[in-house]
């Protein structure tokens, strides 16, 4: 007997992409080319900041989505690893003075903090079940936020502390001199330290997410949502679970403090509100709903949305109120110091139309079944 092709049984292998996840692709290239470009796009500090932002929190997202989107694992202390990160940095450099060996030496640092306590909290406590392990988190970082507060001799306490960053950074520092004998300008954009401290967030943000993207297209990932849809299941056929989840939990948490030293970095400040506040881990969760869980593409949209509302909303519900100024009642709903309850209503509506998430729920539209 012969085989049988798709071509003789006239059935043929449908190798076309979905176009939920084309669409979702071409939005993470276009925020990714909008970031590249950034300081020549926006070239203006506010917008700058914001893209700055966005590069950072990316990778804060994507790593804590590896826990609970990839893993399963929800986790309260992601903000803690990020802590540590950028307090190491801002310590050192305070300390040691601005120069590239104190960000590599209190990075490091930092990151052995973070990974150690990893370990510690993954080895004694990822054998519980899911609600116990996210109250353990949680207690670790309220402890670090006290202390981070109490000892201020060393972190600032409630105040943080400023610092000044290697002088390549600096504004005043020309990287590339016109004829003139000033910063040359590319295309309206002086060539000057400024730009070279933001491709720095902007390339350390890249190596880290591609990092991760890696992981999860890897074996490990494979395992990891293994485990995520039935533990007991991956146990019986010979994964060590514990082994497994403390090994991503401690990945996770390294580069959470990878991020903090970039965005230490680029803030040149280090204090509760910016590196532990439960703010943060808030936000980290809603831009994880809002993406998809499970996908680190929806990380790179959550995050978007959800800091540009955080930015700009305010600036467009001022306009909308300028505009609706003869209407009654409108301008009132349209004050910006309601914008809060305009996210939440924003928030709403996503989760109801988009209820895993918008690159969760455009990535599995078109698959087939």
């Amino acid at each position: 007997m012969t085989a049988t092709t798709p071509a003789t049984t006239g059935h043929r292998i449908d190798r076309r992409v979905p176009a939920g996840r084309l669409i979702v692709y071409g939005v993470v290239l276009a925020v990714g080319l909008c970031l590249m470009f950034a300081p020549f796009l926006f070239p203006d500090v506010r917008a700058q900041e914001v893209a700055a932002r966005i590069c950072v929190f990316i990778v804060l997202v994507a790593s804590y989505d590896l826990l609970i989107g990839y893993t399963g694992i929800v986790s309260f202390a992601h903000t803690m690893f990020f802590g540590l990160g950028a307090y190491g940095v801002a310590i050192a450099l305070k300390t040691m003075g601005a120069g590239f060996d104190a960000i590599l030496l209190g990075g490091s640092l930092g990151v052995i903090a973070a990974l150690v306590l990893a370990v510690l909290i993954g080895l004694l406590s990822l054998r519980v079940k899911a609600i116990f392990f996210a109250m353990i988190t949680l207690a670790a970082a309220s402890v670090m936020m006290v202390l981070a507060s109490q000892l201020s001799d060393f972190t600032g306490g409630e105040d943080g502390m400023t610092y000044s960053i290697p002088r390549f950074f600096s504004p005043a520092n020309t990287l590339i001199e016109g004829s003139d004998g000033k910063a040359l300008r590319i295309f309206g954009v002086a060539a000057n330290g400024r730009l070279a401290l933001y491709y720095f967030v902007f390339l350390s943000s890249l190596i880290l997410f591609l990092a991760m993207l890696r992981i999860v297209a890897s074996p490990l990932g494979t395992v990891l949502e293994a485990i995520r849809e039935n533990e007991m299941r991956a146990e019986a056929i010979g994964y060590r679970v514990v082994a497994y989840r403390t090994a991503i939990f401690c990945i996770a948490a390294v580069i959470a403090a990878l991020a903090g030293i970039v965005r230490a970095t680029w803030l040149r400040y280090t204090g509760p509100d910016v590196a532990l506040s439960f703010d943060i881990m808030l936000d980290i969760l809603l831009m994880v709903v809002i993406g998809g869980m499970g996908t680190m593409f929806g990380a790179v949209i959550g995050v978007v949305i959800m800091t540009l509302a955080q930015f700009y909303l305010k600036d467009l519900m001022a306009a909308g109120a300028a505009a609706t100024a003869d209407v009654p009642l409108i301008p009132d709903l349209l004050n910006p110091d309601r914008w809060l309850l305009w996210l939440g209503v924003v928030f709403i509506l996503l989760v109801y139309f988009f209820p895993a998430g918008i690159a969760g729920t455009l990535m599995g539209k078109g698959d087939t079944k």
